[in-house]
C-alpha cells in the first residue's frame, strides 16, 4: 500500500457469470455466428443490460412474446425458463426453438411436474412476477401456489395438507427463504421437498463470499448487476444484513464517490449475470481514488460446466 493510500479493494470470488449464464450467452453467440442474424430471443437472455445491448448490436432481436416472431424463424428461450404454453405457441408458428434454459431451472420444472402428477399442491417460494417463477408455475398452474413471504406462508390454504410439496426460485438466498420454509413446515408436517434443495449453487456461493468479505472487515460492498437481477439484489441484501453498507451498481458510472468517504475496505463483486469486464472498470475507478487492489483476479473457479443446447453442438 502506498504512503497516501488508506483503503483497499477486495475483489471477492466467486463472482460474475455462473455456468448457466455462460451457456445462455454462448448459445446466442453461436446462433448468430452459425445461423446468421436475425436471431430472436424471448425476453432477456439473462438479466443484464450490458449483455443484452452487446448481443443486440451483433444482430439478436429481443422480444417479449414468442408470437411477435415471424413464422419459421429461429427463437432462443432465455435462461429463466418458460411455461409449456410458450413451446406450444412456438410450434404453432413453426419456429425453430433453441432452449437456453439453465439446467438447474429445468430441474425445478421437472420437480413441479412430478409433484403435480402425484396430486400434490406445489408451494413455490419466489417472486410471482419473476420470469423464472412464471415459467415454473406454468408447468402445472392448477397445482402451484406461489408463496412470496412469511405472511403468505402462514395463511396459504391447500386442498390436502397431507399432500404438499415445496420448490423454490433458484436465485433466492437461503437466509431469505429459511423463515418462509420453516413456517410452511410447521403448518404442513408432510411437506415434501427435493433432497438437495433448489437454490442455485452460484447464487449461494456468491452470497457466502459477500458474508466472508464483510466478516473480514469490508465496510462497503459494491455488487455489479442490473436492477432486475434477482441474484444481484439478494447479494446486496446479504451485505447489508452482515453489517456493511451495500449498493447495486449497473456499471462504473453508477458509483457515487460519496460512498467511498471514510471507507477502509471495499468488497467488489458481481451477480451471476454480470460480465467481468464491468467489474474491472469499477476496480480501475476505485484505484484512481487511492484504493489498493487486492483479492482474486479469477472471478469463478466453481468447476461447473453446462453443455450448450444440442441444436448448436457440432455434428
Amino acid at each position: 500500500m502506498s504512503e497516501n493510500t488508506i483503503a483497499q479493494i477486495d475483489l471477492i470470488a466467486p463472482r460474475s457469470y455462473c455456468a448457466g449464464v455462460e451457456r445462455a450467452i454462448e448459445t446466442v453467440e453461436r446462433a448468430l455466428a452459425e445461423l446468421n442474424p436475425p436471431v430472436y430471443v424471448r425476453g432477456e437472455i439473462v438479466h443484464n443490460r450490458h449483455v443484452v445491448e452487446t448481443l443486440t448490436a451483433r444482430g439478436a432481436i429481443f422480444v417479449a412474446d414468442e408470437r411477435e416472431v415471424p413464422e419459421g424463424a429461429t427463437i432462443i428461450l432465455s435462461a429463466h425458463g418458460v411455461a409449456p404454453e410458450v413451446h406450444a405457441n412456438c410450434a404453432a408458428r413453426s419456429l425453430r426453438v433453441i432452449d437456453a434454459t439453465c439446467p438447474l431451472v429445468s430441474k425445478v420444472h421437472a420437480e413441479v411436474r412430478r409433484y403435480a402428477a402425484g396430486g400434490a399442491t406445489v408451494l413455490l417460494v419466489g417472486h410471482a412476477d419473476h420470469e423464472e417463477v412464471i415459467g415454473t408455475s406454468g408447468e402445472a398452474p392448477e397445482w402451484v401456489i406461489v408463496v412470496e413471504d412469511v405472511e403468505q406462508a402462514r395463511s396459504v390454504q391447500v386442498p390436502d395438507p397431507d399432500n404438499v410439496a415445496l420448490t423454490t426460485q433458484t436465485t433466492l438466498s437461503l437466509d431469505d427463504t429459511a423463515e418462509i420454509v420453516q413456517a410452511l413446515r410447521e403448518r404442513f408436517p408432510a411437506l415434501r421437498s427435493p433432497a438437495n434443495g433448489d437454490i442455485c449453487y452460484a447464487t449461494q456461493n456468491r452470497q457466502d463470499a459477500v458474508k466472508v468479505a464483510v466478516d473480514a472487515g469490508a465496510d462497503l460492498v459494491l455488487v455489479v448487476g442490473s436492477q432486475n437481477s434477482s441474484n444481484s439484489n439478494r447479494m446486496v441484501e446479504v451485505g447489508r444484513a452482515a453489517g456493511a453498507e451495500a449498493h447495486l451498481i449497473e456499471n462504473v458510472d453508477s458509483v457515487d464517490p460519496a460512498w467511498l468517504a471514510g471507507k477502509h475496505r471495499v468488497a467488489l463483486t458481481a451477480g451471476a449475470s454480470a460480465p467481468e469486464v464491468l467489474v474491472h472498470e469499477v476496480a480501475a475507478f476505485l484505484e484512481s481514488h487511492n484504493f489498493d487492489r487486492t483479492g482474486s483476479d479469477t472471478p469463478s473457479a466453481e468447476g461447473v460446466f453446462f453443455s450448450i443446447p444440442r441444436e448448436l453442438r457440432p455434428r
